[in-house]
């Protein structure tokens, strides 16, 4: 999982990398038109024309290249990519998911380890699902039951893959 995270998120910092590049190349052959771009962006979010080019003309003055990720490409210090920090999250959510459920398969009789399993993670999914929704602020029953159905899913999903390969 953490592998996963590390290269999804490690191409999307190229890609940021490649987009500030070509901007920063676009800030150095045509400034006016950036400009108006950055103008532009400023109009749509409600200033007047005149106020909205003295800005962009500000900003750019102070910080171009920075002014243009943050309003036209929406790259900022916060939102950057950043694949280690993300792949160390993905490593602690998937060890913290498995903890239950491992604890289940270890302390479950061989003839029963499937459904306990299936069944623990089933409550673990709806509590994290509850706790998710509520740090949120949201209604904690429609993220709690996408979040069960999905586990459904997906050992659904696990099962049959095993089956097709002889599992037992």
């Amino acid at each position: 999982m953490a592998a996963g995270e590390y290269v999804s998120v490690s191409s999307q910092a190229d890609s940021e990398k490649a987009d500030l590049a070509r901007e920063k190349q676009e800030l150095g052959s045509s400034w006016d038109t950036e400009v108006g771009e950055l103008a532009d962006i400023y109009r749509q979010r409600g200033l007047d024309d005149a106020l909205a080019r003295t800005v962009a003309q500000q900003l750019m003055q102070h910080d171009a290249l920075g002014a243009h990720a943050r309003d036209e490409l929406g790259i900022s210090d916060a939102t950057s990519a950043r694949p280690i920090q993300a792949a160390c999250a993905s490593a602690g959510a998937f060890s913290s998911g498995a903890i239950l459920p491992v604890l289940a398969a270890l302390l479950s009789s061989s003839s029963i380890v499937s459904w306990a399993v299936s069944a623990v993670s089933l409550i673990s999914l709806a509590l994290l699902g509850v706790v998710g929704a509520r740090a949120g602020g949201a209604a904690p029953l429609r993220p709690t039951l996408r979040v069960i159905f999905w586990g459904i899913v997906a050992m659904v999903g696990t099962t049959f893959v095993g089956k097709i390969f002889g599992g037992s």
